[in-house]
């Protein structure tokens, strides 16, 4: 069901791309403006994650998820009745920052519910919501659009927003008593028990930081993927279209694949993220031949579509059950912040030297956080225990009872 609401928050963040023409229309704006929906949606969620999952810290997820959606579904509403341009943006803000609370909460969620080994698979049956929200949601919306009108789209949208909420609430299994750590220094309060020391959130932090600069690279030349593409998908029936279907249905494999990786993520999303610059350097070679052009694609949509849950299970393995919060809003924030940082510095890239210009510089940045990756998967493959410094106290009762040195 939390794939429900994952499809739910895609196809609402990515709609005003589907009815780009007939919500101009509309609203009376340029389509520039109506594309400003898409962005601002992205600047809010980065802004917003944070001060709500602390504003919601201690309540019930299943609680937290099902108002989000609510708010969500009337924020469609609303944009599906504006009469003007402001409220439209308003309704889009709002739902927006409910967006990044879904994310933040539903990534969390998910971490409490299941054991470590089965996190990838679960994350990953999430994110597919997501990625079907990409492949379906958007394409769907867009047929209701030329059918019935954008209005409808939105309507519809808050309609299917609203039965998701209703089925996370009374669905989603609520996380067993104590699952949830609040954020905060929590070892030798006064008259608590002795706890395992906590590992440091560097981790967390360095490979959080190292997943945002490489979706700098992947969104950067994503923005431009149809007018990268043109010269394969011109050999293809539907052109374009039908080569997005397959960029998106390659994405989707590479979903399926991470849930498969378990405890082996960081090495994973390594070689993961060591594909999708293969295939950005691939990109720059498209023309030489349809069937070329086509491959290059499908290698860039399974190496990229793994890349979320990939991510997303590492952060919240590194966070670990005291840090849970944080890294559930971590990955929203990363997430759009590569889409809008690297969709406004392709466009410098692109206003310089073109299109063509583009795939190199992407592929150089994926290439470099690949090999940071690379070089610190096995010490973040390693159990948390073994990570964290051994305390004084450990140390002498290790020393006391006759043991070998830590390694």
């Amino acid at each position: 069901m939390l794939g429900g609401a994952t499809f739910a928050m895609v196809t609402a963040e990515m709609l005003p791309t589907a009815v780009l023409p007939q919500m101009s229309v509309g609203l009376a704006v340029s389509e520039s403006r109506t594309g400003l929906l898409v962005s601002l949606w992205a600047a809010v969620v980065v802004v917003a994650s944070f001060p709500l999952v602390r504003l919601t810290a201690g309540r019930d997820r299943r609680g937290v998820l099902a108002v989000a959606l609510a708010v969500l579904a009337a924020s469609s509403a609303v944009t599906a009745l504006a009469p003007a341009y402001g409220l439209a943006v308003g309704a889009r803000l709002v739902g927006a920052a409910a967006v990044g609370l879904l994310w933040a909460t539903a990534n969390a969620h998910v971490a409490d519910l299941v054991p470590d080994r089965l996190l990838a698979r679960s994350v990953a049956v999430v994110l597919g919501g997501a990625t079907f929200g990409m492949v379906l949601g958007t394409p769907l919306a867009s047929l209701v659009a030329r059918v019935l009108g954008w209005r409808a789209a939105f309507a519809g949208l808050a309609v299917l927003t609203l039965v998701v909420a209703l089925l996370v609430r009374g669905v989603v299994a609520r996380a067993a008593p104590g699952a949830t750590a609040v954020d905060g220094p929590d070892d030798g309060a006064p008259g608590s028990a002795p706890t395992a020391p906590r590992p440091g959130p560097w981790p967390m932090i360095v490979v959080t930081a190292l997943v945002g600069v490489l979706l700098v690279g992947h969104y950067g030349a994503y923005t431009y993927i149809t007018r990268i593409v043109e010269v394969p998908a011109a050999a293809l029936p539907g052109g374009v279209s039908t080569l997005l279907l397959v960029f998106g249905l390659a994405s989707a494999a590479g979903v399926v694949l991470a849930g498969r990786f378990g405890a082996r993520t960081a090495p994973f999303l390594a070689a993961k993220a060591a594909g999708t610059a293969a295939a950005l350097a691939g990109l720059a070679t498209v023309s030489a031949h349809p069937v070329w052009g086509v491959a290059v694609v499908v290698v860039w949509g399974v190496a990229s579509g793994a890349l979320p849950p990939l991510a997303q299970t590492l952060i919240l393995r590194l966070g670990g059950p005291a840090r849970r919060a944080t890294a559930g809003a971590l990955i929203p924030v990363v997430l759009n912040g590569g889409i809008a940082l690297g969709a406004a510095l392709a466009s410098f890239v692109v206003a310089g030297g073109g299109v063509v210009a583009l795939p190199v510089p992407a592929a150089v940045l994926v290439a470099a956080t690949a090999a940071a990756l690379a070089a610190g998967a096995r010490v973040w493959s390693r159990p948390a225990a073994a990570r964290q410094p051994e305390t004084s106290g450990a140390r002498a009762a290790r020393r006391a009872a006759g043991s070998p040195p830590r390694a």
